[in-house]
């Protein structure tokens, strides 16, 4: 029964997992680099994440430098920058990449939060769907006799505080993501 609890709580942790991993890649105003988490650029036949060919710095609050080992790169960079949805055209000196993220105005930051928020409402969907599955798997096992009902119903308890705990979790990311957009 406690590797089934512990299975459940692994699912539980990737869905929070994913679920920062998503919020990074908002940008919120200044230079993030875990906005380029999900770009990749054709480096010699095979899509390759931008991190693994160039060195990636922030050299003000507001810009985000890529320079590349391999300088043939650069259109193959900025080709991938144009195509993403971060909405940033970049510059290109012919030995760096520069991004510089415009101020946001009030009304995207607010745009964004709703959007933080319904990424958030996502993920807690995501939690309680492995708690449903994890309640008919003690449900089947109670009915095979591979635990008791007692057993069961501790067993549902545990995971009923998991739940809570990943939607506090949750919560506490969406809040602390809001508060860097919402800081000017």
């Amino acid at each position: 029964m406690k590797q089934t609890l512990q299975k459940y709580q692994d699912k539980m942790n990737k869905t929070i997992q994913a679920f920062a991993d998503e919020l990074n890649t908002i940008r919120a105003g200044r230079a993030n680099p875990h906005v380029l988490d999900r770009m990749t650029v054709d480096y010699y036949g095979a899509p390759t994440p931008i991190q693994q060919v160039g060195n990636i710095s922030i050299p003000e609050a507001r810009v985000l430098q890529i320079q590349p080992w391999d300088t043939s790169l650069l259109k193959a960079i900025e080709k991938a920058v144009h195509e993403s949805d971060i909405g940033i055209n970049p510059s290109n000196d012919g030995k760096v990449i520069r991004l510089v993220f415009p101020e946001l105005t009030e009304e995207r930051r607010k745009d964004l939060t709703k959007d933080v928020k319904k990424k958030g409402e996502n993920a807690k969907v995501a939690i309680r769907n492995i708690r449903r599955e994890a309640l008919e798997a003690l449900k089947k096992m109670e009915k095979n006799s591979e635990i008791t009902e007692d057993e069961q119903e501790t067993a549902e308890k545990e995971v009923q505080k998991l739940t809570d705990k990943f939607v506090d979790e949750i919560d506490t990311h969406i809040e602390s993501k809001n508060k860097e957009i919402l800081s000017v």
